[in-house]
C-alpha cells in the first residue's frame, strides 16, 4: 500500500514510485505473454495500443490486489480498467514519443485516469524511460498539442512549448519490476532508446466511475491532427469506440457506462 507521504507526492507531482515490486517470475510472465503477442502481430513491435483486445492474459496483472489496492487510494473504490498497452523499444530504435498529455487521446469525459507503468525491462535515462514535468497536472487542464507528422515519433500529436517548462523534466528509471502511477494531465513523453538493451513497459489504465467513457467521442480526430490521422481513427480492435471497459472495484456511480465485463 502506498504511504501518506506517496499519496501526498502523487497529488503534488502528478506519479509516484511505490516500494511495490512485481516478482521476478510475474515479470517473465508478462515478457513471455508479449513474446506471444509479437509472434503473431509482428507490427506492434514498438507499440500495442490495446494488448486486452489480443491476448485477455494480461488482464491477470490488472487484477493484481496490491495494484488494485494502490489505484484505490488514490481515485477511489469505484473504478475501472479500460484498457492495457504495451510500449516496447527494441535496441537502437530512435523512437521518441513527444511531450503530450495523455487526456488528448482520451474519450473520458471528466478526464481522469490514474495510469500504471511497470517496467518489463530496466527503464533508464540511456534506453528511453518514461519523462515527465513535477506538477503539470495541477492546472487540471490540456495544454495546446500539434501535430507533428515527423518520422520517428511514435504519437502523432505534440504539446507545444510554451505549455512547459522542460528544463524541470524528470526522468522515471525504475528497475525491472518496478511500478509508477500517473495522473491522466502529467506531461510526459520519452527519448529514442540509445543502447544495446530493450525497454519495454506494460501500461494500466483505471478511470474511477464518476467518469463516462463516452465511445460517441472515441471516433472523433485528436484536436490539431488531420482529418485521417491520430489515435482515434483506428478501426477494429484497436479502435478506441472498441475498447472493453472491466469494472474493477465498486460501482459505476455515473449510471452511464457500458461494462462489459465485470472484472
Amino acid at each position: 500500500m502506498l504511504s501518506d507521504a506517496q499519496i501526498q507526492q502523487y497529488q503534488q507531482d502528478g506519479y509516484v514510485i511505490p516500494d511495490f515490486r512485481l516478482s521476478e517470475e510475474e515479470i517473465d510472465e508478462i515478457a513471455s505473454a508479449h513474446d506471444r503477442l509479437l509472434a503473431k502481430h509482428p507490427e506492434f513491435t514498438d507499440y500495442c495500443p490495446a494488448v486486452l483486445a489480443f491476448d485477455t492474459w494480461f488482464l491477470g496483472i490488472a487484477r493484481h490486489p496490491e495494484i488494485l489496492g494502490m489505484v484505490q487510494q488514490l481515485i477511489g473504490e469505484h473504478f475501472a480498467l479500460w484498457n492495457s498497452s504495451f510500449f516496447a523499444k527494441p535496441p537502437r530504435v530512435g523512437t521518441r514519443t513527444p511531450w503530450h498529455q495523455d487526456g488528448e487521446y482520451w474519450p473520458i469525459r471528466p478526464l481522469a485516469t490514474c495510469s500504471v507503468w511497470i517496467a518489463v525491462d530496466p527503464a533508464t535515462t540511456e534506453n528511453g524511460c518514461l519523462r515527465i514535468i513535477p506538477g503539470s497536472h495541477r492546472r487540471r487542464e490540456l495544454g495546446q498539442h500539434d501535430f507533428n507528422g515527423a518520422n520517428g515519433l511514435s504519437l502523432p500529436l505534440e504539446l507545444r512549448r510554451g505549455e512547459f517548462d522542460e528544463s524541470q523534466a524528470r526522468d522515471i528509471v525504475l528497475e525491472r519490476g518496478q511500478v509508477s502511477l500517473h495522473d491522466i494531465f502529467l506531461i510526459h513523453g520519452s527519448e529514442p532508446n540509445h543502447s544495446e538493451h530493450p525497454r519495454r513497459g506494460m501500461t494500466l489504465r483505471y478511470m474511477p466511475t464518476t467518469s463516462v467513457y463516452r465511445r460517441d467521442l472515441a471516433g472523433s480526430r485528436p484536436a490539431g491532427s488531420p482529418q485521417a490521422g491520430g489515435a482515434s481513427s483506428r478501426k477494429g480492435p484497436l479502435a478506441m469506440s472498441e475498447r472493453t471497459l472491466y469494472l474493477m472495484r465498486g460501482q459505476d456511480l455515473s449510471g452511464e457506462n457500458d461494462f462489459r465485463i465485470r472484472a
